[in-house]
């Protein structure tokens, strides 16, 4: 009975979800309270198993508040910027100089864990330099997504966040344990651009006069109001210390965020309406993100406190082969870009994950191993996925088909995904035995 229940209300969290009917704030907190009330569980109790789920995600929203407003706010100041029109300068005429460029934007761009505003920095500043030089706009739309979804293994990253919920563990702890496979996943994106620029230059690219983009005037007057340019190495040197102490784990993440948002602000904007503006700017998709945890939480103390997850594990057992349930976090780490592009996140991370999860730990496979894999997986999806927002928007601004896209950039992300998964077995990162 436990299990049916349970499989109930994954079915129903995950068509919600899609569908996108409700807020997942709703959706996960709802749906398995009344699944725990349909078990018998008073409402008492109901409450305790949400109050210790939230309880474990704590750390992780406060995170993704102070991170994202952070990284709004030093991107208002220009910071991302001048390290585009630097790259951009020194790629010259050269296409596959241009491709790595991209490669390196990206990467830079996406250290907020922002989709659309890595697409915001990336694709407007090279679009004219692709159209200028004849570089088809689908490889500059693939090394943006590639670079994003290696980038967004970072702890204030959606998917990492959302991972360390279910494991209920801290974000930046998941994250020391990525960074090998995160470093190689960038060395990976840069041989990638060295190759599409080659592609490229075997098309055409760069002989012949392509077309000038225009720019608009009136958007790049406001955002040139907020710019701080005499402070660049200030912003740069901040953030340089932040992810420094983030790596070494010195100090608590969202403390560390906290200290230099306020710093970056005080020196920035050192004015007190100014500094509301840009904090009401940037909050509200850090609040949402935020919620959307602490909801998971709920859903997760529940899972925890009803024992729901080993009654369905127990039931998965007799189907899948003893030989293989060894190998479960390997086949849906392969698996997991397919899977990141026809489920959402939040039903990919809380619905699919937590059952898989359960099920490794029944044949011998940690829950962890499970979660690295099915992370990597699912990050290199995320701009090539339709369910995901910065998709549409990064094809709008490219003028490209998303079936074209898609064709061209699914084998690579794919590719990536199943490389960077063997570097995490090669490092014994993730145990294969």
């Amino acid at each position: 009975m436990i299990a049916l229940v349970g499989f109930i209300m994954i079915a129903l969290i995950v068509v919600l979800l899609l569908k996108g009917k409700m807020s997942p704030i709703v959706v996960l907190a709802l749906i398995p309270t009344v699944a725990a009330l349909l078990l018998g569980y008073n409402p008492k109790d109901v409450a305790g198993f949400i109050k210790d789920g939230i309880g474990t995600t704590t750390s992780n929203g406060i995170l993704f508040i102070f991170s994202v407003i952070y990284f709004g706010v030093m991107s208002d100041t220009g910071m991302f910027d001048v390290i585009v029109n630097f790259l951009v300068k020194r790629a010259g005429n050269n296409v596959i100089a241009v491709t790595v460029a991209t490669a390196l934007i990206a990467t830079i761009a996406h250290l907020d864990g922002t989709t659309a505003t890595t697409v915001l920095i990336t694709i407007p500043a090279l679009y004219p330099v692709y159209k200028r030089m004849n570089i088809d706009s689908k490889i500059l739309l693939c090394l943006t997504g590639a670079c994003m979804g290696v980038m967004n293994l970072l702890p204030w990253g959606g998917p990492v966040a959302r991972a360390a919920t279910v494991l209920s563990m801290d974000a930046n702890e998941l994250w020391h344990i990525l960074i090998p496979i995160q470093i190689v996943g960038f060395l990976i994106n840069i041989a990638v651009a060295v190759l599409l620029g080659m592609f490229a230059v075997k098309r055409g690219a760069g002989s012949g006069k392509g077309e000038e983009i225009e720019v608009d005037q009136k958007a790049k007057d406001e955002e040139a109001a907020l710019r701080r340019p005499k402070l660049l190495i200030f912003n740069l040197l901040l953030t340089i210390g932040l992810i420094a102490v983030l790596s070494v784990g010195y100090i608590t993440s969202y403390v560390a965020f906290l200290l230099a948002l306020a710093l970056g602000l005080a020196v920035n904007y050192p004015d007190l309406k100014l500094q509301d503006k840009l904090i009401k700017k940037h909050a509200p998709a850090a609040l949402m993100i935020s919620a959307t945890l602490f909801a998971a939480g709920a859903m997760v103390g529940i899972f925890e406190g009803t024992g729901m997850l080993t009654e369905m594990a127990n039931a998965i057992m007799g189907i899948i082969p003893g030989f293989l349930g060894r190998f479960i976090h390997i086949i849906f780490g392969i698996l997991a870009l397919p899977l990141g592009l026809c489920i959402g996140t939040d039903a990919y991370f809380y619905g699919i994950m937590p059952l898989v999860m359960q099920v490794g730990e029944t044949y011998g496979v940690a829950s962890l191993s499970t979660a690295l894999t099915m992370v990597i997986g699912k990050n290199l999806a995320l701009m090539v996925s339709p369910l995901v927002p910065a998709t549409y928007l990064a094809i709008g601004l490219t003028n490209t088909e998303l079936k074209d896209h898609m064709k061209f950039s699914i084998p690579v992300y794919w590719a990536v995904s199943i490389v960077m998964i063997l570097v995490g077995i090669v490092f014994g990162i993730i145990p294969i035995l």
